[in-house]
């Protein structure tokens, strides 16, 4: 059985996790929800993995201070589901995607309540090692991986601002991106993993990096590119409990606009507030038992420093469960000789 370790990110996020990129502009930073840290899968392995996060946060901020709050409330439950496949012993394929149960953004006093629900995005995510060795003390392996989203779900959705007393007709402008079931965009995911392991001191550290290069939307955004690095320790307990702890540095690049158009004016979206940088850490527990893995993390921010104003991290559960086994290869019937 190869490599495959749970821990903490950003999910995303595919899917995508809440990284703000402005109070109004929200923006996905990860794909990827859960942020499994991902090697590869054995040849002829079959993993189904389904997890749900649940993110809230009333924390806004001015570079690294805090301010004054634009709104009460946003949060979001998030269902997220991977299907992979290990075509080689050192390749292996997923497919990706999930459901937002609800995005919601609760305005000030609750005067406001904007929300939204739906399919997120496609992810694309084959992975290959490039360097694998067994040791008697120590096991290395160095996996890459290239990834491609394709939104399914809406990035253009609308709110009523205005209904006309008389006629009833209804007045609609396009909802901020923070509750957006997608960006819009087809991006590209650059990832690399560097794990370490001291199978007899039952001590493993990992490094992981992602990279997602966001395209142009329909509407004339793009989103900030987003990279993050995560650094983990890790044991087991037990034979069968896993405790893993991640640091993580994430950095959202500005978002732009096409041809100078002013987005505050067609979308109330502030390009100024967009892009930062945090800090967080993530610990992570999981429970195996035979083909299941069920776990868990929780992700703390320790430094946030965002452009403008911008609502923060604060909160950020992930849970699910995991399900490998093997896939039997077919026996190859042996002709009788003509006699």
């Amino acid at each position: 059985m190869r490599l495959l370790l749970f821990s903490s990110l950003a999910f995303m996020f595919l899917s995508e996790t809440i990284h703000a990129q402005g109070c109004c502009s929200g923006g996905s930073g990860s794909p990827i929800a859960g942020g499994t840290s991902q090697g590869v899968l054995g040849e002829r392995q079959m993993e189904l993995n389904a997890n749900f996060q649940y993110i809230s946060t009333n924390k806004f901020y001015s570079r690294d201070k805090d301010t004054t709050p634009l709104f009460d409330n946003l949060n979001s439950s998030y269902s997220y589901f991977r299907v992979a496949y290990g075509v080689t012993k050192n390749f292996t394929m997923s497919v990706e995607s999930g459901y937002f149960i609800n995005k919601t953004q609760i305005g000030l006093k609750k005067k406001e309540t904007i929300t939204s629900k739906g399919i997120g995005d496609l992810l694309f995510f084959p992975r290959y090692t490039i360097y694998s060795k067994n040791e008697e003390t120590k096991r290395t392996e160095i996996t890459l991986g290239l990834g491609f989203k394709i939104p399914l779900g809406k990035y253009n959705d609308s709110t009523v601002v205005y209904t006309d007393p008389i006629t009833g007709l209804k007045q609609y402008t396009t909802s901020p991106p923070s509750v957006q079931p997608t960006n819009g965009s087809h991006d590209f995911i650059f990832y690399g993993f560097f794990f370490r392991g001291y199978p007899e001191k039952n001590f493993r550290v990992f490094v992981n990096a992602l990279y997602v290069k966001k395209g142009w939307n329909p509407l004339g955004e793009k989103f900030g590119d987003y990279a993050s690095v995560g650094l983990f320790a890790g044991t087991t307990i037990l034979k069968r409990i896993g405790v893993n702890v991640q640091v993580k540095g994430e950095w959202v690049g500005n978002m732009q606009a096409a041809k100078n158009m002013d987005l505050l004016a067609f979308y109330n979206v502030d390009i100024t507030s967009t892009g930062g940088r945090k800090v967080l850490l993530a610990p992570q527990v999981s429970y195996s038992y035979k083909k299941f893995t069920l776990y868990a993390l929780s992700e703390f921010p320790i430094y946030q420093y965002l452009n403008g104003v911008q609502v923060g991290s604060q909160h950020q559960i992930t849970a699910g469960l995991t399900y490998r086994f093997m896939i039997k290869k077919k026996a190859v019937k042996e002709e009788k000789p003509a006699i």
